[in-house]
């Protein structure tokens, strides 16, 4: 049997950190993440406590990595031509994936409300969400700016009130809420074709 490839040893690290990242997503979605111990992501994932380790130097590590993950999947739908500039289509894009992302990925959001509601386990990733959340705030509030917003903190402010609200309801509720139709309302309401915001 020949040696592996250093191409098939970064493959398998691979394999193994999105196994850990997975199962600890897993876990603290179910038990919280205070609940939940390096010790039962190591046993759940199949793998000793060390090797973690060796891909986490610790808990808040693996929280950090999961979420970049997630808010990097975000980041990635917003602006897609990442030319500054937030375009009435491109809100329509945004607004028809980010509902994509939340049906397919409805543990990490189920994590990310949770984390928002708990002080001490937020105190640990609001850095790197303010972070992220700037960027989007500052497109958004040039969006409705150029759309002829009277108030475009405000409607920035609204707009992704309304997203968290219908993120946590269809979190709760998947099977009875009816996210198709909340979808075209928001695409209704806020991809303004005019310089008017409804």
């Amino acid at each position: 049997m020949s040696p592996r490839t250093e191409e098939q040893y970064e493959e398998i690290r691979h394999e193994k950190r999105v196994l850990i990242m997975n199962t600890a997503l897993e876990l603290f979605a179910m038990h919280g993440y205070e609940n939940t111990t390096i010790s039962q992501i190591a046993k759940k994932a199949g793998i000793s406590k060390g090797l973690l380790y060796n891909y986490f130097e610790s808990k808040e590590y693996l929280l950090e990595a999961i979420l970049n993950k997630g808010m990097d999947e975000v980041l990635e739908i917003f602006d897609p031509n990442k030319d500054g500039v937030l375009e009435t289509y491109e809100m329509e894009f945004f607004i028809n994936e980010i509902f994509k992302t939340v049906e397919k990925n409805r543990v990490f959001w189920r994590l990310y409300m949770a984390i928002s509601l708990q002080p001490s386990v937020f105190k640990l990733v609001e850095k790197r969400i303010e972070e992220l959340y700037e960027p989007m705030m500052q497109l958004m509030l040039g969006y409705f700016k150029n759309a002829g917003s009277a108030n475009p903190f405000m409607d920035a402010i609204i707009f992704n009130s309304l997203l968290d609200g219908i993120t946590l309801d269809y979190i709760l509720k998947p099977d009875i809420f009816p996210i198709e139709d909340i979808k075209k309302e928001l695409i209704h309401r806020f991809c303004i074709h005019k310089k008017t915001v409804s």
